[in-house]
C-alpha cells in the first residue's frame, strides 16, 4: 500500500496506445498483397457502462479505427478503441477527492491462418467450410481512479470457419494474460493499492466472431462473444470467475438505403451483456461485484464510415 497520488496526465496513456496501434498496424501485409480489405472509423455512445468500484452507470463516447483484410494465407483483423468516460468514472482520486474523466486505449490484433489456403486442400465438414489457427494479442492502457488497467494478453488456438453468409468463426483459444493495476480510489487512511505486473493462470476461452447479412435487406447482424474460463487468483489474492461477454449489433447500410455507395456508411444499435467482468464475481456485493461493475448491460448507438 502506498499514498495515493493523482495521475500526471489522463491522455498520455491513450495517445501512447494510439501510437502503438499505428505501429502494430504494420504487422498486416502490404496493401498490394491484400486480396480484399475493409477499413473504417466508427463511433459508439452509451450511458449504462459498468466499471469496477463504481456503483453508478458510466457514460462513454468511443471512437475506433478498424481494419480487416484477406491475404494469401488467411485474414488479418486490427482494431483500436479510444474510450472516453464521463465524470462517473473519474481519472484520479487524491485526499478523498476524485476528479477528471477516465480515458482508455484498447488494441486488438488477430491473424487467422486458413489451412486450406496454406495446403491447397479442402477441409469442409458439415456446417464447417474450413479450419485454421488464430494468434494475436490484446493491449490496453486506462487512466482512471478505479483500476488503471494495463492489460497484456496473448491469444492462440484452432479456429473453425462456418459455412454461412458472411462469416462465423469460432476459436478455442489459450489466453496468457497479465495486468498491473493501481487504484487511487479512497480506502482507509487515504491509501491506494498498486500492484506490479501480475500474470494470471493460463486459461481457455471460446471466442466467437461473426458478420451475417439479414436476407436481402440492407441489414447485418455483427459482433462477438467471449466465453472465458477462470484465470485463477487475481492480483489481490482473490479467486476469479468465468466471464461471459456478448457484444452484438444490428447494422443498417444507410448508404445503400439512400442510393449512395454500398457499405460506405452504416448505423445501428449495439448491446453488450458482460457477466463477471474482468473475472470479478457478480454475485457478491460492492466493491467489485453486483453494484460494483461486475455485470454490465449496455445498450449503445453506433455509426461507421468505411473507406
Amino acid at each position: 500500500m502506498k499514498t495515493s497520488t493523482a495521475q500526471p496526465s489522463t491522455l498520455r496513456s491513450v495517445w501512447t496506445g494510439a501510437l502503438l496501434a499505428g505501429a502494430l498496424f504494420g504487422l498486416a501485409p502490404p496493401a498490394g498483397a491484400a486480396e480484399w480489405s475493409d477499413t473504417y472509423i466508427g463511433y459508439r455512445y452509451g450511458t449504462k457502462f459498468a466499471e469496477p468500484f463504481i456503483t453508478q452507470d458510466v457514460t462513454k463516447n468511443i471512437v475506433n479505427f478498424s481494419h480487416a483484410s484477406g491475404y494469401k494465407y488467411g485474414i488479418n483483423f486490427f482494431n483500436v478503441d479510444l474510450l472516453m468516460s464521463d465524470g462517473s468514472d473519474p481519472a484520479s482520486c487524491a485526499n478523498f477527492i476524485c476528479s477528471g474523466d477516465a480515458h482508455e486505449a484498447y488494441v486488438v490484433y488477430r491473424n487467422t491462418v486458413d489451412l486450406s489456403k496454406v495446403t491447397g486442400g479442402d477441409y469442409k465438414w458439415g456446417w464447417i467450410r474450413g479450419w485454421g489457427g488464430t494468434f494475436g494479442f490484446d493491449w490496453n492502457s486506462k487512466t482512471d481512479a478505479g483500476y488503471n488497467s494495463k492489460k497484456r494478453m496473448l491469444v492462440l488456438g484452432p479456429t473453425a470457419m462456418f459455412d454461412v453468409p458472411g462469416f462465423l468463426n469460432v476459436t478455442l483459444a489459450a489466453l496468457w494474460e497479465s495486468n498491473a493495476p493501481c487504484t487511487t480510489f479512497p480506502v482507509p487512511a487515504g491509501t491506494s493499492a498498486c500492484v506490479s505486473r501480475y500474470t494470471y493462470d493460463t486459461h481457455a476461452a471460446l471466442l466467437w466472431a461473426w458478420s451475417i447479412p439479414i436476407g436481402d435487406w440492407p441489414l447485418a447482424f455483427e459482433g462477438y462473444m467471449n466465453n472465458i474460463a477462470s484465470k485463477g487468483r487475481n492480483e489481490f489474492g482473490g479467486s476469479t470467475k468465468p466471464e461471459q461477454n456478448f457484444d452484438g449489433q444490428i447494422m443498417l447500410d444507410a448508404g445503400r438505403v439512400m442510393g449512395g455507395p454500398k457499405g460506405m456508411f452504416k448505423v445501428g444499435f449495439e448491446y453488450q451483456w458482460w457477466k463477471n467482468k474482468f473475472g470479478n464475481d457478480s454475485s457478491v456485493p460492492f466493491p467489485t461485484g453486483a453494484g460494483g461493475g461486475a455485470f454490465a448491460k449496455t445498450p449503445m448507438i453506433r455509426a461507421e464510415y468505411h473507406f
